[in-house]
């Protein structure tokens, strides 16, 4: 059986992250300057930020404002918040990019490659043909746009868009 391995993930693992600290999924929003925490969109009781190292362009996190580890320690309402998010990131990602998939869920774990032990959803669009060579044999990611012209489109767009929840 042949191996590929993700060995540009690395540094994803040891970079330092913004702002320095062991919850940045609690202490991100209460900067309010939602532009330097690339949050796109903010709900209720969650909220969607750009992923600041995405696999894709567009990758979105839906979070929610209340610190837990799990999807099952979510009151009823939290729950309802973060699906219906997840839905509107999807939508806001099919009118901005366009792409021609998605791939939506949670690593719940260290195990399932959860690495920050906060709970948070991905949403990551995807076109036909964007897996190719460079992030297996190149360690290298290619990303067409700056993620501060990706956080203007997506968040212009989430405005401008009703969010039902």
């Amino acid at each position: 059986m042949d191996q590929l391995h993700a060995y540009w993930r690395m540094e994803y693992i040891a970079s330092p992250r913004f702002p320095e600290t062991d919850r940045p999924f609690s202490e991100l929003p209460a900067l309010n300057d939602d532009r330097a925490a690339f949050i796109v969109h903010r709900s209720k009781l969650s909220y969607l930020m750009l992923n600041r190292f995405p696999y894709n362009p567009g990758h979105l996190l839906a979070i929610p404002f209340r610190e837990v580890d799990d999807v099952d320690e979510l009151n009823p309402d939290e729950s309802a918040d973060l699906m219906a998010l997840l839905t509107f990131g999807k939508r806001v990602l099919q009118v901005a990019l366009k792409p021609d998939g998605f791939n939506i869920g949670f690593n719940l774990g260290s195990a399932a490659g959860g690495s920050i032990p906060h709970l948070h959803g991905h949403i990551v669009p995807r076109w036909n043909g964007d897996t190719n060579f460079m992030p297996v044999l190149g360690q290298t990611r290619t990303l067409p746009q700056a993620l501060e012209s990706t956080w203007e489109i997506l968040s212009t767009t989430a405005s401008e868009m009703r969010y039902a929840s």
